[in-house]
């Protein structure tokens, strides 16, 4: 009997794409928004006692960084008290809890990458209750995986990619920040990589996920690292190049076709938010690799599968010994 798994947050970019693996681990009970709604703690516990799993996913989360500067009670309840309760039941019942974090709990002042040990310093709300939501897991004591994502994408949802293949139909001239430097990362590389850790890890009879030696905060972004600007201009020098992109780059463009010429490289204050972010926020995978033998693909190659035929794609990370 295959162990049982609740998986939370299945509207969100990483949360669609573990549908879709995590059933090589387990039988998995997904909940989205409209079944579960976060912001209810008893709604929560109810869940939790209801479904007693051996293991709790938290894909969830609110991640529209600038609305979170005015939303900060919804944000906070979403990305910090929700995943406090998940802690404190799973512990309760014995399972085990992985959770999603991000890079933005960093300030951006470092120049080399950030290592899973570095101080917590966000620069916005989103990255406060993210870095507040890790802080409860931790103190709960319950067995976790927390893994700290950069610039998540997809081929579906709003993010960056699509974003950009939106605005060339629209535009010849594109103006994007060149001194903002992370790691974007394609969800389904996150949910592969995550599916294969757990097997590692899984107890086919049922019973508790053997995590507890392994609990703790990992980094898990793509290879290497990019400034936005150009991230932006791989993502259209994809576009120019592929042939055979799929209904996804049909659907982004609305079937219209890509007229930006130029590319324009600004700088942070010349493109004002209201949330800062961090200048620098690449994130060190040594204790990834380290303790799972995993490397993840670079950015560069995450983003061509994309665009790749379907025969060609990239189907998994890759493992090393």
């Amino acid at each position: 009997m295959k162990p049982a798994i609740l998986l939370i947050g299945t509207n969100g970019q990483v949360g669609r794409e573990l549908i879709k693996t995590l059933p090589r681990v387990g039988d998995v009970t997904p909940l989205d928004r409209q079944r579960l709604d976060l912001t209810q703690p008893e709604d929560i516990r109810h869940a939790i006692r209801n479904f007693r799993p051996a293991l709790i996913v938290n894909a969830a989360s609110y991640t529209a960084v600038d609305k979170a500067e005015s939303e900060e009670s919804i944000a906070r309840a979403v990305n910090a008290e929700a995943p406090a309760v998940m802690a404190e039941e799973a512990k309760k019942i014995g399972a085990s809890l992985i959770h999603f974090s991000t890079d933005y709990v960093f300030d951006g002042l470092k120049t080399v990458p950030y290592e899973e040990d570095d101080p917590g310093n966000p620069q916005n709300v989103y990255g406060r209750t993210k870095l507040e939501g890790e802080h409860a897991i931790r103190a709960s004591n319950v067995t976790h995986l927390i893994f700290r994502t950069s610039g998540v994408y997809a081929t579906e949802g709003r993010n960056f990619l699509l974003t950009i293949l939106r605005l060339a139909t629209q535009h010849e001239e594109l103006r994007i920040v060149r001194d903002q430097v992370g790691a974007p990362t394609l969800n389904s590389v996150i949910a592969r990589a995550i599916t294969d850790i757990l097997t590692q890890f899984c107890d086919s009879r049922g019973g508790p996920f053997s995590l507890a030696d392994v609990s703790g905060i990992y980094h898990m972004t793509a290879s290497g690292q990019t400034s936005w600007f150009d991230f932006a201009k791989a993502i259209l020098e994809e576009a120019a190049q592929s042939t055979s992109a799929g209904t996804w780059f049909t659907s982004a463009t609305n079937g219209l076709p890509l007229i930006a010429r130029r590319v324009i490289p600004i700088t942070t204050r010349e493109y004002s938010t209201p949330a800062k972010r961090p200048a620098f926020s690449v994130l060190s995978n040594v204790r990834l690799n380290r303790t799972f033998s995993l490397q993840l693909p670079t950015w560069q190659e995450q983003l061509h599968s994309v665009f790749a035929k379907p025969s060609a794609r990239m189907t998994k990370p890759e493992f090393r010994s």
